[in-house]
């Protein structure tokens, strides 16, 4: 128990209480209880106290990017008919391996995921569908289907919780400002005034918690440089961990949110793997825990556990074929070069940023900073073993994320499956900075990641069967990825454009805004 002010009186409240009062999400505040617990009928008082006029039913499809389905509201009984029934959807042109001639989905909204639109002139209520099929049964190729079945079964098979958390990267781009210029990759953590938009992400922090995402922090990245009359600025959005159906549905959002608030400046963000050779690129690193019994199962008593080894050993044996899913385009294997704080070759390490899987500097033993800093503090810092996470740092923002996710929870329990997973956690495992030449002999004994989509491709048919295991990932699916990567045709592509500058911009240029 504790006191809580606010505007009219102070009020005694529980931390439960508070956590909903002190909540973002006008709905959650509104109906006074977790997201995970809305109702149909919560919805509709919502919609009648707030005079909601539209509905706004969002789904992705297979090219990534969030669809949309808008609905005026005329009566109690219209939005009482879309919230249970949902509408129906022509599935040929949402995904190719629907044929036209038996193309009708069902959209169905997901209660949680509803949030109130920041751009919306009219009052409008968004929330995220999953796809059922004309037998009223989960689309078995949907992307959302196929992450969810990857958990259900992991949950089920392995007693464990999969969490998961994203680092969003992204670069704006406008035009050049000539006051305060930021020096040339030096933008980590930069404030304004050298950091130009600094507000833009501060909003965008604003508007995605206020969506229901989960936001950790936001700050500057490395990457800034002029071009001509243009200015580049990356930054970066990290969310908390949550489960990973849910870790996905926050990074499409914001996705979402990022892009609408770049429209209304009339400036552009890309979320491309690559803007220039020579300088960062955007990452989509993924941070990774396992739960039971909602207790951080990745440490014990000597430092990281045997669990939290296997899910790595396990991601490592099959992180050559994951990129098909991380990785989608050409453009990303631009990224996937040395000496650009981007992963190429396959092994893991504690902090250290140029492995493939890399263990953060954790909460695991009790310290004192917190008393240190503050001498007037009396209370002791507490156990914080509960934050470590692993990290896969190889995907971008080209990443196909229901996908991605699916493949990693898929690789986690393939490792913990795995008799040997153990030995080659150990065997992969290196403490030095694998870029430093005097290393040279401990970098020709590891494999490297796929240096095009085609290789991806190849490393996806290599792997294939610890995909399909447990009906996870359809065959088309699978056989999907494989042919688009192959379309590409980008063998040796980083060779072929060495040097070739313009050839470089038009490539960007075409990818700029996939997924």
């Amino acid at each position: 128990m504790y006191l809580f002010r606010n505007f009219k009186n102070v009020k005694i409240i529980d931390m439960k209480d508070a956590e909903i009062l002190m909540n973002p999400n006008e709905l959650v505040r509104y109906l006074k209880k977790p997201a995970h617990e809305f109702t149909k009928k919560d919805l509709i008082n919502f919609v009648e106290e707030y005079e909601i006029e539209m509905v706004n039913f969002r789904y992705v499809a297979e090219d990534g990017k969030l669809k949309t389905l808008n609905f005026i509201i005329s009566s109690k009984e219209h939005i009482d008919n879309i919230l249970t029934t949902g509408e129906r959807v022509d599935g040929s042109s949402l995904f190719s391996f629907i044929e036209a001639g038996s193309s009708d989905l069902y959209v169905i909204p997901r209660y949680k995921t509803a949030f109130l639109n920041p751009f919306s002139e009219v009052p409008a209520l968004e929330i995220l569908c999953s796809f059922y099929d004309s037998e009223g049964k989960p689309l078995e190729s949907a992307p959302e289907n196929i992450l969810r079945k990857a958990h259900e079964n992991f949950k089920e098979t392995t007693g464990y919780t999969f969490k998961a958390l994203g680092e969003l990267e992204y670069y704006v781009n406008s035009e050049k400002e000539d006051l305060f210029p930021a020096v040339d990759q030096k933008g980590y953590h930069a404030s304004e005034p050298f950091a130009k938009f600094e507000d833009l992400r501060t909003e965008a922090l604003r508007l995605i918690a206020q969506a229901g995402g989960q936001v950790k922090y936001g700050h500057s990245e490395v990457g800034n440089f002029i071009s001509e009359d243009e200015m580049f600025e990356q930054h970066e959005i990290e969310f908390l961990p949550v489960e990973v159906e849910d870790a996905v549905d926050q990074m499409v959002v914001a996705k979402w949110i990022l892009r609408m608030l770049a429209l209304e400046r009339g400036i552009e963000i890309s979320f491309a793997p690559k803007i220039t050779v020579g300088k960062a690129g955007s990452g989509l690193h993924i941070h990774m825990m396992l739960e039971k019994d909602g207790k951080n199962i990745m440490t014990n008593a000597n430092g990281l556990s045997d669990t939290a080894k296997k899910m790595i050993g396990g991601i490592l044996d099959v992180s050559e074929a994951l990129t098909a899913f991380g990785n989608t385009i050409p453009t990303s294997y631009l990224r996937l070069v040395p000496h650009q704080e981007a992963p190429t070759n396959i092994c893991w390490g504690d902090r250290n940023r140029s492995t493939l899987v890399r263990v953060p500097l954790g909460w695991s033993m009790k310290r004192n900073m917190i008393k240190d800093a503050n001498p007037q503090e009396c209370e002791e810092m507490e156990d914080n073993s509960n934050k470590q996470t692993v990290e896969f740092r190889a995907p971008d923002g080209s990443a196909d994320l229901y996908h991605l996710l699916a493949g990693l929870v898929v690789a986690a329990q393939h490792g913990l499956e795995m008799a040997d997973s153990l030995e080659k956690a150990k065997e992969l495992y290196v403490d030095v900075n694998i870029f430093d030449a005097k290393h040279k002999e401990k970098l020709a004994q590891l494999d490297k990641l796929p240096e095009s989509c085609f290789e991806s491709a190849e490393k996806l048919q290599k792997h294939r069967e610890v995909f399909e295991k447990y009906n996870i990932f359809p065959k088309g699916t699978l056989d999907s990825f494989i042919n688009k990567l192959k379309s590409y045709d980008d063998k040796d592509l980083s060779e072929k454009l060495y040097g070739k500058d313009e050839e470089i911009k038009k490539l960007v240029i075409k990818y700029l805004h996939t997924m």
